[in-house]
């Protein structure tokens, strides 16, 4: 029973960050209706700029804030030079161009910054009080700064106007741009904030599996399994889904698969779900009169 209980504390971890990513993906699938293939390189670009910023002498949580403004704005700036422009284009169109993206970040990341593996800091100190055998203190930092960062979103979506300007543009473009809302804009905010909340999760893991441009390889699967879990588009399914497929994946690695087909557990929770309950967990059904 020990055993079983320092498994479920040393997953907790993986699921915050499973979490943040698959929120990502929510917010730009319930912006655009697709999704985005290449967040976890993008996230993976945006902790190499943290990293950087760190050896040239910066702070950590100087160079954090940074690397979210830089990822808040690379996420916009993809949005309208890249997507805008395929606003009418053919839906296949937009998946090509994010699998085109996914590839054009990892080559720019191994050719700018190498292939090879680094160490990436941990604001969190080893011998800090909150840590004990059973979680690190990176561990429990991490999932705090995850969890955080879900909130202040959560709140944001909830609780402002340009939030629920977000959620208008994405739920009915046309009725919200004849209310003076503008989509394009609005469009613009939800691909910088998926990137930021991407950023935060590549910066949270890096100092676990070293920084490297195929860190967020793994990441993007079992993130991509917690959102059609808990639904593709509720982001508070996102984050409990995130959540249970961290906990399920280190579970199944010790008991049943073994960390060889770990990545198999993904595959099966997305298929099964799929053919159970295609809206997961807190999504609705959506019937479309044809």
């Amino acid at each position: 029973m020990e055993a079983f209980i320092d498994h479920f504390l040393a997953s907790l971890p993986n699921g915050g960050i499973y979490a943040s990513v698959a929120l990502a993906l929510v917010v730009i699938y319930q912006a655009t209706h697709h999704i985005n293939f290449a967040q976890g390189e993008m996230a993976v670009f945006s902790t190499y700029v943290a990293w950087m910023l760190i050896e040239a002498g910066l702070g950590y949580w100087a160079a954090f804030a940074l690397t979210l403004a830089l990822s808040f704005a690379l996420g916009m700036a993809i949005q309208y030079f890249v997507l805008r422009p395929l606003n009418n284009a053919p839906k296949l169109s937009i998946v090509v161009t994010s699998i085109g993206l996914l590839m054009i970040f990892h080559g720019l990341a191994g050719w700018v910054f190498g292939h090879t593996l680094k160490a990436f800091p941990s604001p969190f100190p080893s011998d800090a009080w909150y840590g004990s055998p059973n979680m690190s203190a990176h561990a429990v930092g991490a999932v705090f700064v995850t969890m955080v960062a879900v909130v202040v979103l959560f709140l944001f979506f909830r609780l402002t106007k340009v939030g629920l300007a977000i959620r208008a543009a994405a739920y009915n473009p046309d009725s919200a741009s004849l209310v003076g809302i503008s989509v394009g804009a609005m469009l613009m905010l939800g691909w910088g904030l998926a990137a930021a909340l991407g950023a935060v999760a590549g910066m949270m893991a890096a100092p676990v599996v070293y920084l490297s441009p195929e860190m967020m390889g793994g990441v993007l699967l079992y993130a991509f399994a917690g959102a059609v879990l808990g639904g593709i588009s509720s982001p508070i399914g996102a984050v409990v889904g995130g959540m249970l497929v961290g906990i399920v994946e280190s579970l199944a690695s010790v008991y049943l698969v073994g960390t060889e087909f770990k990545l198999t557990v993904a595959l099966v929770i997305i298929v099964g779900v799929l053919l159970v309950r295609p809206w997961g967990l807190f999504g609705k059904p959506v019937v479309r009169r044809v």
